[in-house]
């Protein structure tokens, strides 16, 4: 890796409120001249004019000396390299990316090390971005200061070091990714025509069962919730749904609802090692929060589900006789859960480098990462969960980075969904969705929700507890309920267009699982994006960021 991120940081922490900010808006601005870094009641004059011979020159200004000293110098380059970078956004792009749910809550974290006898630091950050965009030579720091509206930009540098060092780094990671392929973003006008809209409720009424199983091998008791209705037949497949870490068979309620109106069997299960009830429990000092068992147990669970699920079918007068295609599965797994789908479809679990990483410091690891790490404890360094019912999985921002390991993903051997929400802080996109991605064999597909949080895709009934929580680096800020629907919706005519293709009514809805459908149903607070294969740019960065 080049560059090191802690070195970003370091530039990140001297201009906290500019270089990772990737948003704005239009309005119009005053040229700012001079930057003035504060430290208590001491501060520090440079000018633009000498930032802008600094970028040429490659010579640290003397006026910064001593804040500039203690640098090494990789991060002196770092820092002058940041000086003379333009970031490759157009107005359009900058204008429409402030429009997703996460810019102003950006926004807001950048200009708290704004030091301003006003509270104009949010608008003041919009206006030097959208005008620094217009530039000759596009947005770079030199722009923005130059577009500021100020006569000085005054930058508090303890606050400024404090959000630097607070961020979450693989969230952070998301947002750099995000801005190096901003252009390609620019939605484009469909040029085909949609027969129907998948996200409409199909016209079957939906029945629920509720189940109640006991693997008595494992000594699992496993609950379950059948969405079927008298329209389900054996030609369309069965679906599983695997829920979150510490959450409940009703995750995904309003999706299973909506594939059992089209003729769907969907059986939503609760993996009770890693339920509400066993976060509960270990919150009382009752049990584990996690044990590593659990990333074996939970694809054992789907397994056992659908063995079940076969005796009801065969079982003479039940309601599901005839119209459970079990040995025609597919599984939608959320979070973790979306780890555990994966697993079914044949990732292998590799340990080996889980084990080392997760000796070292854990304090810059996402939730994500720190959760995978309970797996170090499991005693060999490869498992195989795979089930071969299993022939397709929707894996909505799952859990890949450390517990597959290097090839662990190229062993999937069904078609593959996976979703990734840009401002997902609990399983950031890049670390966990994207690199992932690129390791999946075809065909796969990759949906991308820009603004889209971890738990936008919940259904609104398992997030009320997300009213009041504050917003940190590493949690909080979640768009959901009424906020997320129009990500609840896309997520509804994908899953069930990914489910059609295992059935006579696949080519009918092929068009939906396109880059055209994205975009057509992109709404200004989340543009939708789809794509089968990662460009082979946007990878380079990937790899820059992630060290391969």
């Amino acid at each position: 890796m080049g560059i090191s991120w802690g070195s970003l940081k370091t530039v990140a922490g001297f201009f906290g409120a500019i270089v990772l900010t990737q948003f704005g808006a239009n309005t119009s601005a005053i040229a700012a001249d001079t930057v003035v870094v504060r430290l208590g009641l001491f501060t520090e004059s440079i000018s633009l004019a000498e930032l802008q011979n600094a970028a040429k020159t490659g010579e640290l200004p003397g006026s910064l000396q001593s804040y500039t000293k203690g640098l090494s110098e990789q991060q002196r380059r770092v820092f002058l390299g940041a000086l003379g970078m333009n970031i490759p956004m157009n107005v359009v792009t900058l204008d429409r990316l402030i429009n997703t749910q996460i810019g102003t809550t950006i926004l807001n974290d950048f200009a708290t090390a704004l030091a301003r006898k006003d509270k104009a630091g949010v608008q003041a950050l919009r206006a030097g971005l959208i005008l620094g965009s217009t530039a000759p030579q596009g947005l770079s720091i030199l722009s923005f200061i130059a577009a500021y509206p100020s006569k000085r930009l005054e930058i508090n540098l303890p606050q400024a070091f404090i959000v630097a060092g607070n961020l979450n780094t693989a969230f952070w990671r998301t947002q750099q990714f995000m801005l190096a392929i901003a252009p390609q973003l620019d939605p484009k006008t469909p040029q085909i025509a949609f027969p129907f809209d998948p996200s409409q409720p199909g016209s079957a009424q939906v029945k629920i069962l509720n189940l109640s199983l006991n693997d008595q091998k494992r000594d699992r008791k496993i609950p379950v919730d059948v969405y079927w209705s008298t329209a389900a037949n054996p030609n369309k497949p069965v679906i599983v749904f695997s829920h979150g870490f510490g959450s409940v068979r009703t995750d995904l309620r309003y999706l299973a609802e909506h594939l059992a109106s089209h003729g769907y069997v969907v059986a939503a299960l609760e993996h009770p090692g890693s339920n509400e009830a066993n976060t509960n429990l270990a919150l009382q000092g009752k049990t584990r929060i996690v044990k590593p068992q659990e990333f074996l147990y939970r694809p054992q669970d789907i397994s056992f589900v659908l063995d079940e699920l076969e005796k009801l079918n065969q079982t003479a007068n039940h309601p599901l006789q005839g119209k459970v295609a079990t040995t025609n599965a597919m599984v939608v797994g959320y979070s973790f859960g979306g780890g555990t789908a994966l697993a079914l479809a044949g990732a292998e679990l590799q340990l080996e480098h889980l084990k080392q990483r997760c000796k070292k410091n854990l304090t810059i690891l996402s939730l994500a990462e720190g959760m995978q790490c309970i797996a170090e404890e499991l005693p060999e360094n490869s498992y195989q969960l795979r089930d071969t019912r299993i022939k397709q999985a929707i894996a909505l921002n799952p859990t890949t980075s450390l517990i597959f390991g290097e090839t662990g993903l190229t062993k999937i051997q069904v078609p593959t969904l996976v979703l990734a929400g840009s401002a997902d802080k609990t399983t950031p996109a890049l670390t966990e969705q994207i690199v992932g991605f690129d390791k999946i064999p075809s065909p796969k597909w990759l949906v991308g929700i820009v603004g889209g949080t971890h738990l936008s895709v919940k259904d609104p009934s398992t997030t009320l507890d997300q009213v009041g929580q504050p917003n940190t680096p590493i949690s909080g800020g979640e768009v959901v309920g009424e906020q997320a629907a129009d990500v609840r919706k896309y997520v509804k005519a994908i899953a069930l267009a990914f489910a059609a293709q295992m059935t006579p009514e696949a080519k009918n809805y092929a068009v939906f699982l396109t880059s055209d459908y994205a975009q057509f149903a992109s709404t200004p607070a989340f543009p939708f994006r789809l794509i089968t294969q990662i460009p082979p740019d946007a990878m380079a960065v990937v790899k820059e960021f992630v060290g391969k």
